[in-house]
């Protein structure tokens, strides 16, 4: 036999080759060159007899034509117990170099270089920038797809391209068919690797001696030494990234852009998240609309649109952060009391509701455990028919996965919150960072906010009236300056207020009276058509024009793919 059927896997191959091909002797060294996993040996060996094929062992003096030898099944295991000690020796060797903080492989992640010694990675600047754009682009609110087409336009070289120029990777010695061809599974990877913080990460994955391939293992199972070389994204950076690729894709309109707040609404009242709307009434007005709500059938998961319009939303942030920037730099010891103040009001008021859930979920997790044995038990004692245990631990099994998938998330929640505790001076700072927040782009946005909740308006089919919207920033959370918004009216104007909201109810009530009489159905019947014409009207006005500017071709205006004729005529074959 040649060495290459000492693999365990090979004697599977070796199987399938001989039902095409026969032989009436297989000669081996001794067993273990048959395989080491004692299963499927027996297995082979098996379907050796039923084939007339003669197994000798010479080492071991195994020689099918004598009979079966009883001891040939503990020969086969001490095989494999074998092959299982040295694969221990050989993990605790590299476990013991892991825990000292050195890196495991020997290949270098994009963006970095091995010294001389081959001991620590250094900042390769040339891919160190292309990664830092990577991250920008994101903020930007870029996706991947997007990311690897600026990156394949501009003519920067993949990675493994670039690594096998300076000698690195494991494609030193392989063709590319195109060196400029990124792929968005190549930009979620750099975005995901949290060595560029500066880290080592070793124990990411794991191996089994009997299939020799690596297995992911989840987060928990990593080993991390940080500060163990140069970062090239800082923390927050890293951090914010992994918010926006973890809300709603940023899919671009028929404008061929995203709208900077996407990802960052949600309904306050059901927890979805908020789509834009680019046009309304045939008019280029951006609003957002809970995605709950318009689910069929239409008003279950949510009783109302939320809807609000994405410039209300950015002039409210943008008036907040200056207020917040006015009033960290007039008084900025004030200002870190009070954020330290609404962050303890927050605390006790969602972290102790997760905290209080994870409790009461985990302790029912348990109790699902102890009635699932329980009734395993009644089940084998006779106890209980087999059909009504079938439905029970389908029960408790459904029950307990949605438990397990909840406690993940709360302690997710949980530990990050009391791991990365919310910074007045971190968001100061950033603060600083800006001199004005006259326009909003998406990095700004991306930095600052971390989620938006909207709220229903005060009054529904009122265009003025009052909605709440709560934002939350990143590293203080829900904010509000002292006196933000609030305004003084003079009798007069109070006055006005007062007529202004009186004649608003008396409008509302006699809408209700006629939509309750039949007689409001019955006017938006007769308004309905001519309004519908004219909405269409503006919105092909609308599409005309963005198709003049080159914005975008309907699939119908593209020339049409003519097959082309085969150069000779060829008789079809049955």
């Amino acid at each position: 036999m040649s060495k290459e059927s000492t693999d365990m896997n090979k004697p599977w191959t070796l199987c399938k080759k001989s039902l095409y091909f026969f032989s009436s002797y297989l000669t081996q060294e001794d067993m273990s060159r048959l395989g080491r996993d004692y299963l499927k040996v027996g297995q082979i060996m098996e379907i050796l007899r039923v084939k007339g094929v003669r197994l000798i062992a010479i080492n071991d003096g195994v020689d099918s034509i004598n009979g079966d030898d009883d001891f040939t099944p503990f020969r086969n295991i001490m095989n494999e117990y074998y092959a299982r000690d040295t694969s221990k020796k050989i993990k605790s060797v590299f476990k013991a170099k892991g825990m000292s903080g050195k890196h495991l492989t020997g290949t270098v992640l994009y963006g970095y270089l091995w010294d001389e010694s081959r001991t620590h990675w250094l900042v390769d600047e040339e891919a160190a920038e292309v990664v830092r754009r990577i991250f920008s682009l994101t903020m930007e609110g870029y996706g991947p797809y997007q990311i690897s087409q600026i990156l394949k336009q501009q003519k920067v070289e993949i990675p493994s391209v670039h690594l096998a120029r300076h000698g690195e990777g494991v494609n030193r010695g392989k063709s590319v068919k195109d060196i400029y061809g990124w792929g968005s599974s190549t930009i979620v990877n750099i975005l995901k690797k949290r060595e560029y913080l500066g880290h080592t990460i070793n124990f990411k994955t794991r191996k089994h001696f009997k299939d020799k391939k690596s297995h992911y293992v989840p987060e928990s199972e990593w080993t991390i030494f940080e500060n163990t070389h140069e970062a090239i994204i800082d923390q927050e950076t890293f951090d914010n990234v992994q918010r926006i690729r973890a809300n709603v894709k940023r899919y671009p309109d028929g404008w061929g852009e995203a709208h900077p707040l996407t990802g960052l609404m949600y309904c306050a009242d059901c927890g979805g998240k908020m789509y834009v709307h680019r046009t309304y009434n045939g008019k280029r007005v951006p609003q957002y609309t809970c995605s709950q709500y318009g689910k069929y059938p239409i008003g279950t998961l949510c009783a109302t649109q939320h809807r609000i319009r994405a410039e209300a939303v950015l002039t409210l942030i943008a008036d907040t952060l200056r207020a917040i920037a006015d009033y960290s730099k007039n008084n900025r010891a004030e200002f870190v009391q009070t954020v330290q103040d609404a962050q303890t009001a927050q605390e006790a008021s969602d972290i102790s509701k997760k905290k209080k859930r994870l409790a009461v979920a985990q302790k029912r997790a348990g109790e699902l455990e102890k009635l699932i044995c329980k009734i395993y038990e009644d089940n084998a004692l006779g106890k209980l028919p087999d059909a009504r245990y079938a439905a029970l631990d389908a029960q408790y099994a459904k029950e307990q996965n949605e438990l397990e998938r909840e406690i993940v998330q709360l302690e997710k929640a949980v530990s990050s919150y009391e791991q990365n505790r919310k910074s007045a001076e971190r968001f100061i700072a950033l603060i600083d960072k800006y001199e004005n927040f006259d326009t909003l782009t998406t990095t700004m946005l991306n930095e600052f906010v971390e989620k938006i909740l909207v709220h229903e308006r005060a009054r529904k089919g009122s265009q003025d009236t009052t909605q709440e919207v709560e934002i939350y920033f990143n590293f203080v959370g829900k904010y509000v300056p002292p006196h933000f918004g609030e305004i003084t009216l003079t009798p007069e104007e109070q006055e006005e207020l007062r007529k202004r909201e009186e004649r608003k109810d008396r409008l509302h009530q006699n809408y209700l009276r006629r939509k309750a009489s039949g007689a409001q159905k019955a006017w938006e019947e007769q308004y309905k058509a001519k309004h519908k014409a004219k909405i269409e009207a503006a919105k092909a006005a609308i599409r005309a024009e963005d198709m003049s500017n080159g914005v975008f071709i309907p699939v119908g205006q593209l020339p049409p793919q003519i097959p082309q004729k085969a150069l000779a005529q060829t008789r079809a074959t049955v």
